[in-house]
């Protein structure tokens, strides 16, 4: 049977309309909208919910994750028959997460309740689940096969912000998608539980795409289409600068790698570019290179390596909570490199440092402690003062990062 989605809702008591949701039983795959103040649109999309399980051919439920609403889209979800989950926490993660929590099937497809979505065409989102994927992805961009209608997403999110934020999901994590921020996905029940998802906001969505990828899942994407907000009461609870900051923070967040390791290892290299050209003191195209570049390259080495540290830190903190995964390079570092080689090389660099500042020292004593000649001297005392600070912060962070791991062997 189709159900008309232009049809009202049935004038069947509350009650009976929420006991009757309740005592449907191992239903196969269940449909969570978020909803906060969704009257204008809330009826439609849970009607074409139901035509989309009746397509599919899933015996179905559907959960309103409501986080607060006060104009009447609770009475709304009741009198269409379906479950209410209330959620106190307010934040789009927190609905989402007690929805999914509350949903009894091993499959669940979430979407908006905007009616910016096509709940009676998730036959294929079903689908791609048979199949064995862990995590459905809709796709609205044309770059993945979707189609935007007029005046469904602003050009600044359409050509700038998905666009840029998809390539750095691609490229810092692996996330085969083109279009990160679509709220129209299905996944396993099952799965999502094991990402132990933490955000409460927005980054709620974006957290499951990145630990599904670095946890080498499944995803697959579908291409929908995207229609126009039907909201008239209220604008859309998206704002453009505030969750594209959160987006942006979250990612560099989640990825120590490109938050500090490979800016430390690009401004590390510089500095000993530098010092290359600095030690010998060449001159190039008419520019003579001295004591000063000496310095400047110092400190270049001396930020790199910090951030380099500061990666290595961070990474082993976020695996020890299992906020990350372990990969195959931290693994492997960790075969390769012990607290005490750390030491080792640390007290190295340290020594080497003291021995080229003492160096100086017995220099300057030779001459009664009276004037050097001061592009010579720095040029033993700026490696040495590098050698010397690089080392002890070798030292130091190689018993902070066993603190950190103590559950790993060290």
């Amino acid at each position: 049977m189709i159900i008309d989605p232009q049809r009202p809702c049935d004038g069947s008591p509350l009650v009976e309309r929420e006991a009757a949701a309740g005592k449907r039983t191992n239903p196969e795959c269940s449909i969570v909208m978020p909803c906060l103040n969704e009257a204008d649109t809330l009826e439609i999309c849970l009607r074409k919910a139901k035509i989309g399980l009746k397509r599919a051919g899933v015996e179905g439920e559907i959960i309103v994750a409501d986080n607060g609403s006060t104009d009447g889209s609770i009475e709304i979800a009741l009198n269409c028959g379906v479950l209410v989950e209330r959620v106190r926490e307010r934040g789009y993660g927190h609905a989402l997460r007690s929805g999914i929590a509350a949903a009894r099937s091993r499959w669940v497809i979430m979407g908006d309740a905007d009616d910016s979505y096509d709940f009676s065409d998730i036959q294929q989102f079903v689908e791609k689940l048979r199949e064995g994927a862990d995590l459905v992805m809709g796709c609205r961009l044309p770059s993945g096969g979707g189609t935007i209608l007029p005046g469904a997403m602003p050009w600044s999110h359409r050509w700038l912000g998905n666009p840029m934020f998809s390539i750095m999901a691609r490229t810092m994590f692996q996330c085969p998608i083109n279009d990160v921020y679509c709220g129209l996905r299905a996944f396993t029940k099952e799965h999502v539980e094991g990402l132990d998802l933490q955000c409460t906001g927005m980054e709620f969505a974006t957290e499951m795409i990145i630990k599904s990828s670095l946890r080498g899942s499944r995803i697959v994407q579908c291409p929908i289409v995207l229609h126009r907000d039907g909201r008239k009461a209220h604008a859309p609870h998206l704002k453009t600068i505030r969750d594209g900051w959160r987006t942006l923070r979250f990612f560099l967040i989640f990825s120590p790698r490109w938050l500090f390791f490979i800016p430390g290892s690009a401004i590390g290299l510089l500095g000993l570019v530098g010092y290359c050209i600095a030690m010998p003191g060449l001159r190039i195209c008419g520019i003579s290179f001295d004591a000063h570049t000496l310095l400047f390259s110092s400190l270049a080495i001396m930020l790199g390596y910090q951030a380099m540290l500061f990666a290595l830190l961070a990474q082993t903190f976020a695996v020890n909570e299992k906020l990350l995964p372990e990969t195959p390079g931290y693994r492997k570092f960790f075969e390769i490199f012990s607290l005490e080689r750390g030491l080792l090389l640390g007290a190295s660099s340290l020594l080497l440092g003291l021995v080229l500042l003492a160096d100086a020292v017995l220099r300057w004593w030779r001459t009664g402690f009276g004037t050097l000649d001061y592009a010579s001297t720095m040029r033993w005392v700026i490696p040495g003062s590098t050698l010397a600070a690089l080392g002890f912060q070798t030292i130091l962070s190689g018993f902070f990062v066993s603190i950190l791991g103590l559950k790993r062997r060290v």
